[in-house]
């Protein structure tokens, strides 16, 4: 029988299956070039139940279970951010799917219905965000029209 790929919108019931991904996913990503002040700057922060929490309540969010025959493997985060001009940005926080599972549709049919969910919010455009050289993450962006659209350049100026 072949694997199906489903989502479903999360609840707060679903905290104990979203942390868990959402810690793996800064785990990976923290190991990337940029990936430390990625977890400081943009990543959930150190309390991750706390800021999935806030996600799930917020009527401007959106957060998305991927699933493989009914089995959570990856999640999504969108918000809609409201620019100074008026317009509507879609932003996807996280997408994430675990390793083990990747390459069978399950991050598609995350990104198909975040997509979707910034379509029904009067979204002009949506962005995200892929470290350097993360070749895998930024060709699966692409395969859905996301392009650079800017580059943003960082120097430290201390050892930490």
């Amino acid at each position: 029988m072949t694997p199906h790929e489903s989502t479903r919108v999360a609840g707060v019931a679903d905290l104990e299956v979203l942390v868990p991904l959402a810690e793996a996913a800064i785990a990976e990503k923290r190991e990337q070039k940029g990936g430390l002040v990625w977890m400081r700057r943009e990543s959930r922060g150190a309390d991750v139940r706390a800021s999935l929490a806030a996600a799930l309540e917020a009527r401007d969010h959106l957060v998305v279970l991927g699933l493989l025959d009914d089995t959570p493997l990856g999640y999504g985060v969108a918000h809609v951010e409201t620019l100074a001009d008026g317009g509507r940005l879609g932003v996807l926080e996280d997408l994430y799917v675990d390793p083990g599972a990747r390459a069978v549709g399950v991050g598609e049919v995350l990104m198909d219905h975040l997509l979707g969910w910034c379509r029904e919010q009067g979204c002009f455009g949506v962005d995200s965000l892929a470290l350097p050289g993360d070749r895998s993450t930024k060709n699966f962006f692409e395969s859905f029209g996301l392009v650079a659209r800017a580059i943003v350049v960082h120097r430290p100026l201390q050892d930490s």
